[in-house]
């Protein structure tokens, strides 16, 4: 299981620092006119902004604690704060009436699930 709950936190790790770098880096501009990145246009550029730096924090939370052996805690803490971010992103597609997109926050927030309960529970890296 071990195994397991590295590659999800993996992959969220990965989706976050994509996530995180397009809302950081990219003109608003341009995230507004991509499948998905309507919703920009309705939000603060501040506002999409800290979304961005709190998904690249996220990638970092996900796997540095654990890789570094410093607070290995923060993995299912950061874990946790990603499902809260993914019932906000669900909420926001389904609001903008993009099914495919909420479905597939709810796949992140189900894999953040796994490594919160995983890291928090059996595969604790304190045990």
């Amino acid at each position: 299981m071990d195994v397991a709950l590295w590659i999800a936190a993996g992959v969220l790790g990965a989706v976050a620092l994509m996530g995180g770098v397009t809302k950081t880096f990219l003109p608003l501009a341009k995230l507004s006119a991509h499948e998905g990145g309507q919703w920009t246009a309705h939000a603060s550029p501040a506002f999409v902004r800290t979304l961005g730096v709190l998904e690249l924090l996220a990638a970092v939370g996900l796997i540095l604690p654990a890789v570094l052996d410093v607070a290995p805690v923060m993995v299912p803490v950061t874990a946790a704060c990603w499902i809260a971010l993914m019932v906000g992103a669900a909420l926001t597609h389904l609001r903008f009436r993009q099914v495919g997109l909420a479905v597939l926050c709810l796949g992140y927030l189900a894999v953040a699930t796994f490594v919160a309960w995983g890291r928090f529970g059996p595969e604790s890296f304190s045990a």
